[in-house]
């Protein structure tokens, strides 16, 4: 019977002992909840403000391309509307067929192009008689894309022939300054319905180290062109796209 009662009495013992833990680990518990109240409206506090931070500078950054949106569309104006039949007077440009819709699309004058239509590299004893009687002070060479097909993949062909076009111009023309553009890329349609497309960024890596070769300034146009700028063909351009091919020949020959 003692050691019933006794039992009994370290049971009650325990569950009080347990009661009061219980009690306390509440009490802690509320305390805590309430701690993380205030550290919570602080956080919020931080977050409002950073988030406001966030926001303006959102906006700066959006006034700050508006604004050079608007820059770069009063720029595309200027490009458009430039003169340059008056920019390259004492210029010629001589190419292909790329070339020729600088006349067709009345941006140059006749005088500032000499260009045919599916002329290769080794039959421009024609065109370089037309330019020698102009006699330019600069000259923009164009040509190459219909030397990839002639030439199927040997650039040592083709830079040969270019190298050969140099040295015909310089002896007829010793004083003009000669620029070399590279060979536009073409799309993708182009390319699946003549693969020789394929090698031309082989053919302008060529004819880049040919130009410093020869201490030709070299015009890389890969970056100028876009999608939109193409006629279905995939390979020559809208009217929309000469301004902006003239305006860089015109930057780097300081026109």
């Amino acid at each position: 019977m003692m050691k019933m009662k006794r039992r009994k009495s370290i049971i009650y013992c325990c569950a009080a002992v347990g009661l009061v833990i219980v009690i306390i680990l509440a009490a802690e518990g509320i305390n805590s909840l309430n701690r993380n109240k205030v550290d919570t409206s602080e956080g919020l506090k931080i977050i409002k403000q950073a988030s406001s931070a966030d926001v303006k500078n959102i906006e700066n950054k959006m006034e700050k391309l508006e604004e050079k949106d608007r820059e770069n569309q009063e720029v595309q104006e200027e490009i458009k509307n430039r003169n340059y039949k008056a920019v390259f007077a004492n210029a010629v440009i001589m190419g292909d067929s790329i070339s020729e819709a600088f006349m067709e699309y009345d941006l140059l004058n006749a005088s500032s192009v000499v260009a045919k239509i599916g002329v290769e590299l080794d039959q421009l004893d024609e065109q370089i008689e037309s330019v020698a009687q102009i006699n330019p002070q600069v000259i923009f060479l164009a040509y190459g894309m219909n030397d990839i097909i002639a030439t199927r993949g040997d650039t040592d062909e083709f830079v040969k022939q270019y190298d050969e076009l140099f040295k015909k111009l310089r002896e007829k023309l010793p004083d003009a300054k000669i620029f070399v553009n590279s060979i536009f890329p073409v799309q993708e349609q182009e390319i699946e319905r003549e693969p020789a497309y394929k090698n031309l960024d082989q053919y302008n890596e060529a004819l880049h180290a040919l130009c410093d070769k020869r201490q030709i300034a070299f015009i890389d146009n890969t970056e100028l062109v876009s999608d939109s700028y193409y006629e279905e063909d995939g390979v020559h351009f809208k009217a929309s796209f000469y301004p902006f091919w003239l305006n860089r020949m015109a930057e780097v020959a300081s026109l």
